[in-house]
C-alpha cells in the first residue's frame, strides 16, 4: 500500500511514517511495477504503526522502541542482555500505570467533591487556601 493509505489506515500523519521509516521501525519498498519511484509499505506497516504508538503512549523513546522491534525481529546483537531490557521496561511502564491510575483516582474524587459542594463554598475555600498559603486535601 501507499503511503497515504497507510496513514489513513493507521491514523498518522505521512510525516510520522516517513520518520519511523528514517528510524528503521518500518520499511517500505520502491514499487517498481509502477515505474514513478513511489514507495510501497507490507500491510503489516499499520500493525507496526499501532505498536509503535501504544509504545510511545506507554513512555517507551524512540530508541526503546527501536530494540523491542529488533528483538521482535530477532535482529539485535547476541551479547545484549533481552531479559534486562524488557524486564525494565516492563517495570518503568508499571511505574507509569500505578501513576496514571492513582492520578484518575483524584480525578474521580474530585468529580465527586465538586458535585457534592456547593459552588460559594469552593469559592470561600479557595480563597481561605490563597490567603494563608494552606491548601485543603480530600
Amino acid at each position: 500500500m501507499r503511503i497515504g493509505e497507510l496513514a489513513k489506515k493507521a491514523q498518522v500523519s505521512r510525516d510520522t511514517i516517513r520518520f519511523y521509516e528514517r528510524h528503521g521501525l518500518i520499511r517500505s519498498d520502491v514499487d517498481e511495477a509502477a515505474g514513478n519511484g513511489y514507495r510501497i509499505y507490507p500491510e503489516d506497516a499499520a500493525m507496526t504503526l499501532e505498536v509503535i504508538r501504544d509504545a510511545q503512549a506507554a513512555g517507551l523513546s524512540i530508541a526503546d522502541i527501536t530494540v523491542f522491534m529488533g528483538q521482535l525481529a530477532a535482529q539485535t546483537d547476541a551479547d545484549f542482555d533481552v531479559q534486562g531490557f524488557l524486564d525494565g521496561k516492563i517495570a518503568e511502564v508499571t511505574a507509569r500505570l500505578d501513576g496514571a491510575q492513582r492520578f484518575l483516582t483524584l480525578l474521580e474524587r474530585t468529580k465527586v467533591a465538586l458535585a457534592k459542594a456547593p459552588q460559594d463554598g469552593l469559592d470561600e475555600v479557595r480563597k481561605a487556601g490563597a490567603g494563608n498559603g494552606n491548601r485543603t486535601r480530600n
